[in-house]
């Protein structure tokens, strides 16, 4: 045991060194080239038109032991455990010509969810992938191309710079195009309140819709092409991306004429009372090789194929539809809310967000302001997702998705979380937060739990 934690300890310590070896690289880089320009990194990011932004983020997640009388391959352990994980992100933005620019985001990545990222449905940490290996791995997050088209030639907006995005002037009403390797979460379902386990909420369903089967690989990104109406009180949005290969693979499908993931959005913005708010409803169907759940359970019971796999599947032509509702409300100037509704028809397995087929969230944040820590804010939120009738007869068969299966579900329940935060601006470019969340049946089954997971994480950003 002592050998196991110094080994633990050995493995943590060399990735963090590798971490910062690899910040600290990227940070001279830009520092030198900032002072050959002799100019301010204001008046480099203003006048050359380039963007620079980089970010990292660490979280240090576990949860004490907790009760189950049976476990399965894709269970949560129920002794105490604890895990890290840890990323990086280089934003990188150049402009080409009048309304359009190119990014470019390679990204670190390393360590690893609790449970190896498996064993709950609205999983805690919305950094980690399911991923076997915790070593460091370095690759392409993101690199696309975005062209805006004006539509009113006396109406202008201005837009600053940010994580892939240019400082620029842009027309009121445009039409924006944006093709390449990005995620999709970049542009649907988005939210001011809750979005980004990087400086809000940190569980996947909070983060994202969790009925919303988006196309992914492994990690979150695909290939695809996004076109936006853009319009000064709404916009509609649509987007085409590949699948991937298997069911949370890492490899894409290039097969395109056979398999896609449609994507459709509207998005409403209004002021009520002098408070902001905004109204999203999405559409979405995923066409790839997704089994249907009742098929597979079928072949089971009658002998012709008792594998039960839902993760490699051999046929094309299979289909997911669903829809989800985001509402977010300014309440004061201190105090903003969200709300989510999603579902799935979940006849087909789970292919490359979360295994989770309809899902309802809610929850606020709260900055600062009114006891004088303006960048501090706390986050309040509670979830509850469920599965289909299809969902829940596999798994009580004994089948296993991409996150769950305990070997049985003789008692269905929804998986419940409540997570609460709280975010402190430590210096100007770095923030630390402590996290809990309560999950109630964790993976859908009353037998197992509750589970308690608490959290710390710190993020660095410039």
């Amino acid at each position: 045991m002592f050998y196991s934690h110094r080994l633990v300890l050995r493995n943590f310590s060399l990735m963090m060194r590798r971490y910062l070896t690899f910040l600290l690289s990227l940070s001279l880089i830009l520092l030198m080239q900032a002072a050959f320009a002799q100019q301010s990194s204001d008046a480099l990011l203003k006048d050359s038109g380039w963007s620079y932004h980089l970010q990292f983020t660490g979280i240090l997640q576990g949860h004490p032991s907790f009760n189950a009388p049976y476990s399965g391959q894709n269970s949560l352990t129920t002794e105490h455990e604890r895990a890290y994980s840890v990323t990086t992100t280089l934003y990188l933005g150049r402009k080409l010509w009048q309304g359009a620019a190119l990014y470019f985001n390679p990204e670190m990545a390393g360590g690893k969810g609790i449970g190896s990222t498996l064993g709950i449905a609205g999983f805690p940490n919305g950094e980690t992938f399911r991923i076997g290996n915790p070593e460091p791995t370095v690759y392409i997050a993101r690199i696309f191309l975005r062209q805006h088209i004006s539509l009113d030639k006396d109406h202008y907006e201005d837009i600053t710079d940010d994580q892939n995005q240019v400082k620029e002037r842009v027309s009121t009403s445009r039409i924006t195009l944006t093709a390449g390797k990005f995620s999709i979460g970049d542009f649907f379902d988005n939210s001011n309140v809750s979005h980004d386990p990087r400086s809000d909420f940190m569980n996947w369903a909070l983060m994202n819709n969790g009925a919303y089967d988006y196309a992914a690989n492994t990690r979150g990104y695909t290939y695809g092409f996004t076109a936006e109406y853009v319009r000064p009180g709404w916009t509609l949005r649509l987007a085409t991306a590949l699948e991937p290969k298997y069911a949370n693979g890492p490899e894409l499908d290039w097969h395109y004429t056979h398999t896609s993931s449609e994507n459709l959005e509207l998005e409403k913005r209004y002021t009520l009372h002098g408070h902001k708010g905004t109204v999203r409803l999405l559409s979405f169907l995923n066409i790839n090789k997704a089994p249907n759940y009742n098929d597979v359970v079928a072949a089971k019971l009658n002998g012709s194929d008792t594998s039960m796999d839902v993760l490699y599947g051999k046929k094309y032509g299979s289909k997911k539809l669903g829809f989800g509702l985001n509402a977010e409300q300014e309440l004061s100037s201190a105090i903003n809310a969200f709300l989510r509704l999603g579902w799935n028809d979940g006849k087909t397995a789970s292919w490359a967000f979360a295994e989770i087929d309809n899902t309802v969230s809610g929850g606020i944040r709260i900055s600062g302001q009114s006891w004088k820590r303006t960048a501090d804010n706390i986050g309040v939120a509670v979830l509850s997702n469920g599965i289909s009738s299809g969902h829940r007869n596999f798994l009580n068969n004994g089948g296993y998705g991409f996150m769950i299966g305990d070997g049985q579900l003789s008692h269905y329940r929804r998986e419940n979380t409540a997570e609460v935060f709280y975010e402190s601006k430590i210096f100007s470019n770095l923030w630390a937060t402590l996290d809990y969340q309560f999950v109630d049946h964790p993976a859908y089954n009353k037998d197992r739990g509750p589970v308690h997971v608490f959290a710390a994480r710190l993020h660095l950003e410039f």
